[in-house]
């Protein structure tokens, strides 16, 4: 991959989008992960305004310092870069209260942290005209839907969506992102708990871009037992998770009935 044009031509996109659609710039919630710190640095070299919001929710202290870590250094770095934190603890602890009880499971809640967030850009957005950068890679995006619908998944527009894992890293490090965040194990952020993506999907990145790449391209070599493994993790959440990457359905009423 050519590192320095494919930044050059995300960060073109995100320019003449936001020329065109009459914003002034890109608001960006920042998680202590690689995505976000390459997308909110690709919006910052923009030159537009780029708000980072850090919204913690119980959030583990190790993700919540790296993220301020990327902030600062982003602030350091571009003079266009401003930062708040809005601590959603308080309004998610009131949710759990009015809530019954019987539907607050682990990921019924984590999913619930994930829209409140979203709620939270959204708001920032249409307050300083700011488009809601998406923060999600291809893995993620269209590979094995890990992310929350309305959740991570509500944005205006997706700069790395069509980024392996493994190139999300190669242009992060081109842009120049702190190793405090090249050498994070990833994570989603929304248990308390803190767990790792590799804990909750059962397999790498790296095992995912391969499966991807196996179905893409086509192949048809005899996998191993670990491949096969893999392989099946990522077709069962491809599976499992259509309703997030395909368009809502919509019911069309037949016109003899309409007339």
């Amino acid at each position: 991959m050519k590192n320095k044009e494919v930044v050059e031509h995300i960060v073109n996109w995100l320019k003449a989008y936001s020329d065109n659609s009459k914003t002034e710039g890109f608001v960006i919630g920042i998680s202590g992960g690689i995505d976000s710190a390459l997308t909110s640095t690709l919006c910052a070299l923009t030159g537009k305004k780029v708000i980072c919001l850090n919204m913690p929710i119980r959030q583990m202290k190790n993700e919540y310092d790296r993220g301020n870590a990327h902030i600062d250094w982003l602030k350091q770095n571009f003079k266009n870069v401003s930062n708040a934190e809005v601590n959603l603890t308080p309004i998610f602890e009131e949710i759990e209260n009015i809530f019954d009880k019987d539907v607050q499971d682990f990921l019924t809640m984590a999913n619930t942290r994930a829209r409140l967030r979203m709620t939270t850009l959204f708001a920032y957005a249409g307050h300083y005209k700011l488009l809601v950068a998406g923060t999600g890679n291809k893995i993620e995006d269209f590979g094995i839907g890990f992310f929350t619908k309305y959740g991570d998944g509500g944005v205006d527009l997706s700069p790395i969506a069509d980024l392996m894992k493994s190139q999300v890293y190669a242009l992060a490090k081109e842009v120049g992102v702190i190793e405090q965040l090249l050498n994070a194990k990833p994570t989603d952020g929304l248990f308390a708990d803190g767990r790792t993506d590799e804990d909750q999907i059962g397999a790498t990145y790296d095992d995912l871009e391969w499966a991807m790449l196996y179905i893409e391209n086509n192949e048809s070599y005899a996998l191993n037992e670990h491949q096969q493994i893999v392989m099946q993790i990522f077709k069962s959440r491809n599976a499992a998770n259509k309703h997030k990457m395909n368009p809502i359905p919509v019911c069309e009423i037949p016109k003899v009935f309409l007339n």
